[in-house]
């Protein structure tokens, strides 16, 4: 190839330097390709037998080969193969040491896709694999191994939620935490038909097209800004989430908290929004945190109800609005509950949206003295955790045409989860000491 290059160069006087620079990288590749694959050749082994998992012995039969695709290029591999008289097992040993059983892909190969396809649609990763890294790869092999990966990933978490009792949890030793915060929330994901048979969609009568997915996010809090506002600690936020049901995603989220030191904070602060399911897991999991609705979130719920008070005269609704913000922004909750419960409504269907409101902010009352939080400097909005659904999820999830299974959703959302809380380091060096 780059013979060629240079014999165009001559003829013409033009040179091409990316064509130069592709060519020097295949040339590179193929010679480290020819060196892997000199390298990993066996010869026939001494050891005629090996253990076998049913306990008896595995004869050695003979060489065979196997092609692997690596991060230079395919090689391939010729190994001892053996088989068990007694089972009828087959196995290589050296597919387990070099961590391929199973699969003709090798570790690094499979990093890769882990990686592009946790942050793309799995045939942009496709893409990205073949015009960065020079490797031809199909789009469905991207996706299995990303899924393999991250469906990996996801047991190794659910090992650590079983093991997280609250009451048989380990102190950790370390640095006392000023300020420690727990957000959650809750964001729908496209679905294929089969996962929403039965389920009711967000209008009557129509069926559902999304399940939800759950996220929760932690992070720290020790300094102050000029203005003297709470500052989330640089590169302190971990996520972790599943589409699963509000008690499942519960002990989730404890063991993240615990995990990133709990016990150690002398501030425990959750926040969300007002949905019931969020603050139904505070007793059980996070007992004796401060709990905050998001300001901005309960401020959205007002002017959502001037909307349908005072839909045609804007002036009026933005004043109404304000009066009323003003004294949920001042925490005098009971004052404004009593101010929504003394509107007269026009119809049936306005009583009962008052009624829904009223109850919402009495029911949050303790969890929306803004004045209060705010003079210990603690934050009254839940972006990060918002962010953290378009972040982590709808970048991800939401592309156009995309429809997952819960399975496979699940398994990209721990990968991501991982990669986006930089553990996905971690995760792979454990692994591979693990194998």
């Amino acid at each position: 190839m780059l013979g060629v290059i240079f014999a165009e160069r001559r003829q013409t006087g033009r040179f091409d330097l990316e064509a130069v620079e592709m060519a020097t990288r295949t040339s590179l590749h193929q010679a480290g390709a020819a060196a892997l694959n000199e390298l990993l050749q066996s010869p026939p082994p001494s050891e005629r037998t090996v253990p076998c998992p049913c306990g008896e012995r595995a004869h050695y039969r003979e060489l065979r080969t196997k092609q692997i695709l690596t991060v230079v290029g395919p090689v391939e591999v010729e190994r001892p193969y053996y088989r068990c008289p007694h089972c009828r097992v087959s196995q290589s040993p050296q597919d387990a040491e070099l961590d391929v059983q199973g699969t003709a892909c090798s570790p690094g190969v499979r990093r890769m896709m882990a990686l592009v396809g946790s942050q793309s649609s799995f045939e942009s990763g496709r893409q990205q694999l073949e015009l960065l890294a020079g490797l031809t790869v199909t789009t469905k092999a991207v996706e299995r191994q990303a899924e393999a990966i991250g469906a990996d990933i996801a047991t190794r978490e659910e090992t650590e939620i079983h093991r997280a009792q609250p009451l048989d949890w380990p102190e950790r030793s370390g640095p006392e935490i000023p300020v420690l915060y727990v957000q959650m929330d809750g964001t729908g994901v496209p679905v294929v038909p089969a996962e929403v048979q039965g389920r009711a969609g967000k209008v009557d009568g129509e069926p559902a097209h999304t399940r939800e997915a759950k996220l929760g996010c932690v992070f720290t809090q020790t300094t102050l800004n000029p203005q003297g506002r709470p500052l989330r600690d640089e590169a302190s936020t971990t996520y972790t989430g599943a589409m699963e049901t509000a008690e499942e995603f519960g002990p989730r989220l404890y063991t993240e908290a615990q995990q990133r030191g709990w016990n150690r904070a002398r501030k425990k602060v959750v926040m969300g929004d007002g949905a019931p399911w969020i603050w139904n897991l505070v007793p059980e999991h996070f007992p004796g945190a401060i709990e905050i609705v998001d300001l901005y979130h309960a401020r959205q719920h007002l002017w959502q109800l001037a909307a349908h008070l005072v839909p045609s005269d804007q002036a009026s609704r933005r004043r109404w609005t304000r009066k009323m913000q003003r004294k949920l922004d001042q925490g005098k909750i009971e004052q404004l509950v009593a101010a929504l419960r003394a509107l007269p409504p026009p119809n049936p269907e306005m009583a009962l949206l008052l009624r829904t409101e009223a109850d919402y902010f009495q029911r949050n009352a303790h969890r929306m003295r803004y004045p209060q939080f705010l003079r210990q400097k603690l934050f009254v909005g839940s972006g990060v955790i918002e962010a953290g659904c378009k972040t982590v999820i709808g970048l991800r999830f939401k592309q156009s045409g995309m429809f997952w299974t819960v399975r496979g959703a699940n398994a990209i959302l721990a990968l991501r989860c991982h990669r986006l809380s930089g553990k996905f380091e971690d995760y792979w060096e454990n692994r591979a000491r693990a194998a």
